[in-house]
C-alpha cells in the first residue's frame, strides 16, 4: 500500500530526488515554479509520484495549478486514490 499523500511526502520526493534547486526552504505552500519546476521537473516529478504511490496521471493532468505547490500535487492526486 503507498504511503499516505501529503504535502510532505511530496516535498520528501521533491528534496530526494533533487526536482528543483530552491532558494529557500520548501514549504507546502512554496510556489514550486518560482523555485524552478519547469516541464522536465514536472515529468521527472511525476516519473517519482507514479513510482511511489502507484497512481497515474496523464499529461493533460499536469496543470499548472496541480503542481504549483506541494499542498495543490498532494490534494490532486488524493482525489485520484
Amino acid at each position: 500500500m503507498p504511503q499516505d499523500i501529503t504535502p510532505a511526502a511530496i516535498l520528501e520526493l521533491i528534496e530526494e530526488h533533487q526536482i528543483v534547486d530552491p532558494q529557500e526552504p520548501l514549504t507546502a505552500t512554496t510556489d514550486l515554479f518560482g523555485q524552478g519546476l519547469d516541464s522536465m521537473a514536472m515529468m521527472q516529478l511525476l516519473l517519482h509520484i507514479e513510482d511511489r504511490f502507484g497512481l497515474q496521471v496523464t499529461p493533460a493532468e499536469m496543470t499548472r495549478d496541480r503542481f504549483e505547490t506541494a499542498a495543490a500535487i498532494a490534494g490532486f492526486l488524493a482525489g485520484k486514490e
